[in-house]
């Protein structure tokens, strides 16, 4: 039976995501999953599209505190809730084509991530009363809403599908690679590879069920070619997984688009403790 095989935040979006044993499911995703958001002077956001080298930022969740660690660089906390004040300073963020209220979290934890990064930067936390819809024609009938993901609250992949892409690369000589290349939020085992691409929900059981409606694939960018580790490409292969992804995986469906893995939102069950090695009921749909 499909089970969760890991689960992942990503505290701050376009850093180094975290493993956890369980996480809490909330409507917006998983708990403090791209809570934050590093942004230039003006509030727009910066991804590893553009500045690889934020894979480097390596964040961790204290009891009351997100903790930033990089190479050559002190840790640095900045807390990870709090009610905003009137006092508290507030900035627009602003991801993609949406614009919402964030909290500043101040000149300390800007001028760390302006060292580390070589470019003037502010650290953004999502609002208390902020809201960022998702895309209705992806998710119907379900007004739901994320934080500063790229659209959508969770992230599914099967582990059969990297051990597919995997193989491929391997008759080719190339390295295997792991799964933070495509930053999951939920891995799911005993799928066969790409079945993801046509579940309609995951279903598990428990004191709060939860629901999730798969809804749409992930159009896949170059972050997949950058090693999580150095924050740069393999040079022998700088432009794998590509390069073996469009020999199979471009989408017609989407322009073309390479997909790996598919967006999902949460249709029933927010609050409940999701935890690896947990069964899951796979409802097969007619896919992308």
């Amino acid at each position: 039976m499909p089970a969760i095989a890991e689960l992942f935040v990503y505290p701050i979006k376009s850093c180094a995501g975290i493993a956890l044993p369980r996480a809490q499911l909330l409507e917006t995703g998983l708990a403090y999953d791209r809570h934050w958001l590093i942004t230039d002077p003006h509030g727009q956001m910066l991804t590893q599209r553009t500045h690889p080298r934020l894979a480097l930022i390596r964040p961790t969740l204290d009891s009351d505190a997100l903790v930033l660690n990089a190479p050559g660089m002190p840790a640095i906390r900045t807390p990870l809730d709090g009610d905003a004040t009137p006092a508290t300073p507030k900035m627009a963020a602003t991801v993609w084509r949406d614009t919402v209220d964030a909290i500043d979290t101040g000149a300390d934890t800007a001028a760390w991530l302006t060292e580390f990064l070589g470019t003037p930067t502010k650290l953004a936390r999502f609002g208390p009363d902020a809201r960022r819809g998702c895309n209705r024609q992806w998710t119907g009938d379900i007004d739901t809403h994320t934080q500063f993901s790229d659209a959508y609250p969770l992230l599914v992949i099967g582990q059969s599908s990297l051990d597919d892409l995997n193989a491929r690369l391997a008759a080719k000589g190339a390295p295997a690679i792991p799964m933070n290349r495509f930053r999951p939020n939920i891995v799911v085992s005993d799928l066969d590879a790409y079945e993801e691409d046509f579940v309609e929900h995951l279903d598990t059981d428990g004191d709060t069920p939860v629901r999730l409606r798969l809804v749409k694939l992930c159009t896949r960018c170059p972050v997949p070619t950058i090693d999580q580790a150095t924050g740069t490409p393999d040079p022998a292969w700088p432009h794998e997984p590509t390069d073996t992804m469009q020999t199979y995986r471009a989408n017609p469906n989407y322009d073309g688009a390479l997909t790996f893995g598919i967006n999902a939102i949460v249709v029933e069950g927010a609050g409940a403790w999701l935890e690896v090695g947990q069964p899951v009921e796979a409802e097969i749909g007619f896919g992308d």
